[in-house]
């Protein structure tokens, strides 16, 4: 959104701080994670509902969905017939649309599943054979002649490879935040530092939260690693969920050229494995490991993850780790030991409840959406009459697309894109400023960073960190940017 002064008040729609409203909500959704917004949005498409998205952190998309290997999945993995199978197939339809329409860079590189042994190779065919149930007819088995042709950088001794040419990588920064600007700009109220701490049930939902009690006739329960905990609260015991760390790194953007695929191994139990992708930043991620832990606020990284790491990226791209490590992170999946997502009505609560969702969970989001939406209808959510929402175009953070600094005719009309603040990132004045003025602006650095890159180049913020502090200190003094 463009805002020439760097003055635009904060959107009403959007608070952190102060009493909750008194009034009831039609519909409450409880986590702003990729999925929560997604059903925000689509309940915004009907004027009639009050709608309130809650927040436990300071800004969307704080979970899960900041902390993923951003795959836009084709679903060719998922266990045939489940309900994660259709979702994921029709959310990655839906997706590709949006982004295409919203200006979420997407860069279709496609996937190669490589064996790297005998038993690895033999489950190739099971695996092609599972992409077609699945109704993907696109994978093809690749000799080793031709997976090294592909991939000339791939370490020694791989046999041959599984290729899906469907599979992207997108930016789930930029996806979630676009379901929430035009869920707020359609009149839904995003309530963020309010932590749900009780919930109970009397002709209505009261959640007692860490900003005072939002009521509700409708509850939406998409809390992510917190699913299981409210779905306890509200007298259910559907599942459990264990926090999975994955730790991955992120190498320097010189790092871009080994790798032309998404490099896949044979999954297995705990997930589908390490891989190595490039992203749409110009990086390349290696990762995830996937550790069963108790604690859900684990999101460290340990010198042993971070060892099988380059054990294993190694084997896959020696040249990898030769390489500069700019990041290294962690996020949780919630892991419920099903594979398939929880996704139940309770229609004598009016109440739906969205557990489970895995790393699949960012394709799978607007048809997640609409499955969710149907849902509330059936427990007794008259929606009323829908309607289009305004379209939204999203800054690009994508390398594959031009920047605003490599765009002339921008940088005429408003000098301020022209003049970079993060130079690793090539960030300019004027995005930052958009941000800061943005429907959903951020409320410090790393959220500046999600709808930027500013600060998550080589340095890691060492030399733009004290002016973006600035910027954002500046914009909540009401002054210019």
């Amino acid at each position: 959104m463009r805002d020439p002064e760097g003055l635009l008040p904060a959107p009403t729609g959007v608070t952190a701080e102060g009493p909750l409203p008194d009034r009831p909500y039609d519909v409450a959704i409880v986590g702003a994670g990729v999925v929560g917004c997604a059903i925000a949005r689509r309940l915004a498409r009907h004027p009639r509902l009050n709608v309130a998205l809650i927040e436990a952190r300071d800004d969307v998309g704080q979970g899960t969905s900041k902390a993923n290997t951003a795959i836009l999945h084709t679903g060719f993995d998922a266990v045939p017939g489940t309900l994660e199978a259709r979702l994921v197939r029709e959310g990655r339809a839906r997706l590709t649309a949006y982004a295409a329409e919203s200006g979420i860079p997407v860069e279709p590189v496609g996937a190669l599943l490589v064996a790297w042994d005998e038993e690895q190779l033999a489950a190739l065919p099971r695996l092609a054979a599972k992409a077609a149930a699945n109704s993907y007819d696109d994978a093809r088995a690749l000799d080793r002649a031709e997976l090294y042709a592909r991939e000339p950088h791939l370490g020694p001794g791989a046999l041959g490879a599984l290729h899906i040419p469907g599979e992207s990588v997108i930016c789930p920064w930029t996806t979630t935040l676009a379901y929430a600007t035009q869920a707020v700009r359609a009149g839904v109220d995003l309530h963020l530092n309010t932590e749900v701490q009780q919930a109970d049930w009397d002709d209505g939902h009261r959640l007692h939260t860490s900003r005072g009690v939002l009521r509700a006739r409708h509850l939406v329960n998409a809390a992510g690693l917190g699913a299981d905990t409210l779905d306890h609260r509200l007298g259910h015991d559907d599942f459990t969920v264990t926090p999975r760390r994955g730790q991955l790194l992120v190498f320097d953007k010189f790092a871009r050229p080994l790798v032309r695929h998404i490099l896949l191994p044979v999954p297995t139990a705990l997930g589908k494995g390490v891989l190595v992708a490039p992203t749409v930043y110009g990086n390349v991620l290696l990762g995830p490991t996937a550790e069963d832990l108790d604690d859900k606020r684990a999101t460290g990284t340990t010198a042993e993850g971070i060892a099988l790491l380059r054990e294993r990226g190694r084997r896959i791209l020696p040249a990898l780790i030769e390489e500069e490590v700019t990041a290294v992170y962690a996020g949780l999946r919630a892991a419920t030991g099903q594979e398939d997502y929880r996704i139940a009505a309770h229609p004598e609560r009016s109440y739906v409840t969205v557990g489970g969702i895995r790393s699949t969970g960012l394709t799978a989001s607007l048809a997640i959406a609409e499955h969710v939406t149907a849902l509330l209808a059936g427990t007794g959510l008259d929606l009323g009459p829908g309607s289009d929402l305004e379209p939204v175009r999203m800054p690009n953070l994508g390398e594959a697309f031009p920047r605003p600094h490599q765009r002339p005719e921008l940088i005429a009309a408003d000098p301020a894109y022209g003049t970079l603040v993060c130079h690793c990132e090539r960030v300019s004045l004027g995005e930052i400023r958009d941000a800061l003025a943005g429907p959903v602006p951020p409320r410090g650095p790393d959220g500046l960073r999600r709808r930027t890159r500013a600060g998550a180049g080589r340095c890691q913020g060492f030399y733009c960190g004290a002016e973006l502090r600035e910027l954002l200190e500046r914009r909540g003094r009401g002054e210019r940017a």
